[in-house]
């Protein structure tokens, strides 16, 4: 008999933002197949599990898809609890339509457990709402990103449609973002804000405008992070500011 597979969203980053139905799931577990993006202390929830790595990021040494795909299938045929730990929710830019169609295929059984995606970890931490009654009725998720083979995604069209965007994937990327929407039109002070690796203790926030995602090479940006577009954080740009302006003044006036 074949054992059931797990689709188990870890969460935005911090280890305790996993849902308890996930994490029930890891302490029965008998293998999991994890993601780069998934905290290594998260893994502490499946205690007798064998523990696999499959990551993926950008610009570094992957795991191919087919590779999973594949040992997932195997491993259904060994273990009875067989899990795939992806971070955030697995269902949204995880290619886990992949993963479930092989395991249709193979006539593997599979659960998908939700988990918080990142766009809501970091909204979280900024404390902004993405929606707010009478200024952005609409959040939209996109990602310029494409896989090798793939047509370009419509992106674009899809975050001036929106009254507030949520870019994955993208940061490494925002000087040219920031082109490319100043090009069709989005105005260069819409308030923008950079968080990087969200939900855990060394997040940074960078406040900026669309036209000021162009400096977003000085940053330094060393983890995943996400890019969020719109009106609803003007508020927060505005006192981030201060903030920053206040700090100068006392150091002008500690240094004199």
């Amino acid at each position: 008999m074949n054992g059931k597979v797990y689709l188990i969203g870890a969460g935005p980053g911090a280890p305790d933002l996993i849902t308890v139905r996930g994490a029930e799931i890891l302490k029965r577990a008998d293998i999991v197949f994890y993601d780069a993006l998934v905290h290594l202390d998260t893994l502490a929830f499946a205690p007798r599990a064998k523990k696999v790595a499959v990551g993926k990021r950008c610009s570094r040494i992957s795991t191919d898809q087919r590779f999973i795909n594949r040992n997932l299938v195997e491993a259904a045929h060994k273990y009875p609890i067989v899990v795939r730990l992806k971070g955030g929710d697995p269902m949204l830019f995880g290619r886990a339509q992949e993963e479930i169609a092989a395991l249709k295929k193979a006539g593997i059984e599979y659960e998908i457990v939700p988990g918080v995606t990142a766009a809501l970890g970091a909204s979280a931490e900024v404390g902004v709402s993405l929606t707010r009654r009478g200024l952005s009725r609409s959040v939209v998720f996109v990602t310029p990103r494409v896989g090798e083979g793939e047509e370009t995604a419509n992106w674009v069209k899809s975050v001036l449609a929106a009254d507030t965007a949520v870019l994955y994937m993208a940061a490494g990327q925002a000087g040219e973002i920031s082109a490319i929407l100043l090009g069709q039109g989005m105005p260069a002070a819409t308030p923008a804000v950079v968080v990087e690796k969200a939900t855990l203790p060394e997040s940074r926030q960078f406040h900026t405008t669309l036209s000021g995602m162009r400096d977003a090479g000085q940053w330094n940006l060393q983890g995943p992070a996400l890019i969020f577009l719109g009106e609803v954080f003007r508020e927060s740009a505005v006192a981030d500011t201060a903030i920053e302006e206040l700090l100068r003044t006392l150091k002008v006036v500690s240094a004199n």
